[in-house]
């Protein structure tokens, strides 16, 4: 029988399937491949939303992976997403932190969204985790985040001692201004920024505009997603690539939730990226 965390991460993606006319995909239970490691939970600020699990293996760490969840950045979805792709990566060996922040609903939206994710991944600046290779993995407003935060440093806000070093994003919305024009997410994008993309916010929050990363990025997207359509992936690629970055597209199958149930294919290509990019690759 699953797990109650299980059941309710499969009535969390029902609830968002449902509610957006999502696909029907279920989650499947995760496969158990040893111990989990040790879990630190951190917090960077007084709100109950501020926190983050940091998970260490038993075996010496592959690099680090900062888990992000989705949801379209509103308060009912939470870290419990991200939870079962943090085990299953530290389970292989890796130092994952799967972080919470505040949504549009408890506090959040724009910048406080922003500013939260900022300061989870810098609260690995105060401790002995190895960062030189640092990875930012995040689901649709999660990969969002995800790629937002390989730019962060470029903007006053946001002074980094923590850099990322490679991005993959999981059916990311990673082109604010699109997906606000399209109403993606019943207006989530105007809930989260608090305005329409001709403001001057947009420029320090949407992934889009931020192009070229100066780093490599993956964009996993399968091409019957109809939560967030491939074109934000397939489209922020096409730009990446032709302004000099290192950006791939990555086509699975399994619509929105394949990428982030992690018995599945699409969950097994983003294994696979990652264990190109480990130093410990081989």
């Amino acid at each position: 029988m699953d797990s109650p965390q299980i059941l309710r991460r499969t009535a969390l993606i029902a609830t968002v399937a449902g509610g957006l006319n999502a696909c029907t995909s279920t989650a499947k239970k995760k496969p158990t491949g040893g111990p989990v490691g040790r879990t630190e939970r951190l917090t960077y600020g007084p709100d109950a939303s501020q926190w983050a699990d940091l998970r260490r293996p038993e075996t010496v760490s592959r690099g680090a992976v900062v888990v992000i969840h989705g949801g379209f950045w509103k308060a009912e979805y939470d870290a419990s997403l991200g939870e079962p792709l943090a085990e299953e990566l530290t389970r292989g060996g890796w130092t994952t932190l799967n972080i919470e922040y505040r949504r549009v609903g408890n506090g959040g939206g724009f910048p406080e969204t922003f500013d939260d994710v900022h300061a989870a991944i810098e609260t690995l600046a105060a401790t002995d985790v190895d960062t030189s290779t640092l990875v930012t993995l995040g689901h649709s407003a999660g990969g969002h985040l995800a790629t937002w935060a390989a730019a962060r440093g470029r903007f006053d806000p946001w002074p980094v001692r923590v850099p990322i070093t490679h991005v993959v994003s999981q059916a990311g919305v990673v082109d604010l201004t699109t997906a606000h024009e399209e109403g993606q997410g019943g207006g989530a994008v105007q809930a989260l920024m608090g305005s329409a993309p001709d403001h001057p916010d947009y420029e320090l929050a949407d992934p889009r505009r931020q192009v070229p990363l100066d780093i490599p990025a993956w964009f996993v997207h399968a091409a019957d997603d109809d939560v967030v359509p491939i074109s934000q992936s397939r489209d922020y690629v096409a730009a990446a690539r032709a302004a000099g970055a290192e950006a791939e597209l990555v086509e699975v199958e399994g619509g929105h939730f394949a990428v982030i149930e992690v018995a599945s294919p699409a969950w097994r290509r983003i294994v696979d990226i990652l264990d190109d990019v480990s130093p410990a690759a081989g």
